[in-house]
């Protein structure tokens, strides 16, 4: 069993093998996944097209696109109750440098010192043993200072970028 509060209201949403529940009541629908975080949702005799703009699995937030309009929302569960149990919820310590998680090339920034990010966000493109890795925002935040260029290499744990 899980929750998920949108705006101010909360439905407790049960998943089994014959039915989907939403605060107890029975319902069917049909899901297509039409592309990297996008979705066709039939419910009702009603269509709805669904992107995935944010998600982060540790707090349980979840920001979509429905039919144009952007709805956020918190989904709380066993991980998210676990997690939190743990102290490993939203009241972790904040960065100040973000550190290369592999020796690589620095194959692209995609973001500018004084911006603004969100946590998930793509940061910077680094490629390891032929394969391109997304390094993405492990927080809010904003970005003080690139410590990289485009085409350096870089060993584990060197400083990719700092947050102020």
């Amino acid at each position: 069993m899980a929750k998920i509060i949108i705006d101010n209201s909360s439905y407790n949403i049960e998943k089994t093998n014959e039915a989907t529940l939403i605060n107890q009541v029975e319902v069917v629908y049909d899901l297509l996944e039409t592309g990297d975080n996008n979705y066709h949702l039939i419910y009702n005799r009603q269509s709805f097209n669904i992107e995935v703009l944010n998600k982060t699995t540790h707090s349980g937030k979840l920001t979509l696109k429905i039919n144009g309009r952007v709805i956020s929302t918190q989904l709380q569960n066993k991980l998210a109750d676990l997690l939190k149990k743990m102290g490993m919820d939203n009241n972790k310590k904040k960065l100040k440098d973000l550190k290369a998680p592999m020796p690589g090339l620095v194959l692209d920034i995609m973001v500018k010192e004084g911006e603004d990010v969100t946590e998930g966000q793509e940061l910077i493109v680094l490629e390891a043993m032929k394969m391109e890795n997304a390094i993405k925002s492990p927080q809010d935040g904003k970005i003080k200072k690139i410590a990289i260029k485009n085409q350096d290499k870089i060993d584990k744990n060197h400083t990719l970028l700092s947050f102020e």
